[in-house]
């Protein structure tokens, strides 16, 4: 197939629209949870570099669970490790279906893929390497139909005022 030369320029207009619309993650991971099954211990571990302590970023949750995933939410624990050591726990609540149990996010006929927003506007005070671990929380071990979790870091077009 060939292009008309008058149809480049809206072609290179149109990659540069597409390519540039695409969400600008400073740091992406997923895991796939074994057979489906995620237990106690197995914890995810996600591990970035902040450099700039002035912009300001969106940290996000992607849960693919299956259909037949049998809570409204998934109940998580997230520990976070700061660059001078601290550490931080605290308890997530995931929503994944509504009250009356539609499912949140992409579904087909076999799974749902779910983005959640864990916080919006973020900016981290220190530079250096931040540590994340989740763990599953639920009350029942294992949580069955958990097929994969991913974490992302996305950088924003703002900054902070020092």
């Amino acid at each position: 197939m060939q292009f008309r030369p008058e149809a480049w320029p809206f072609l290179l207009l149109l990659s540069c629209v597409l390519w540039g619309c695409g969400s600008d993650y400073l740091y992406e991971r997923s895991y796939p949870i074994d057979s489906s099954n995620w237990t106690y211990a197995d914890s995810l571990q996600f591990s970035f570099e902040i450099e700039d302590t002035l912009q300001v970023y969106n940290l996000w949750l992607e849960v693919e669970h299956s259909v037949d995933y049998d809570f409204q939410n998934l109940y998580t624990r997230i520990h976070t490790r700061f660059p001078s050591g601290q550490q931080l726990a605290e308890p997530l609540s995931l929503e994944l279906a509504d009250n009356v149990g539609r499912w949140f996010g992409d579904c087909n006929s076999k799974t749902c893929t779910l983005k959640i927003p864990i916080q919006e506007g973020a900016f981290f005070n220190q530079a250096g390497t931040y540590n994340i671990t989740l763990e599953q929380f639920m009350r029942r071990d294992p949580i069955e139909g958990i097929r994969t979790i991913g974490f992302m870091v996305e950088k924003t077009d703002q900054t902070r005022q020092q």
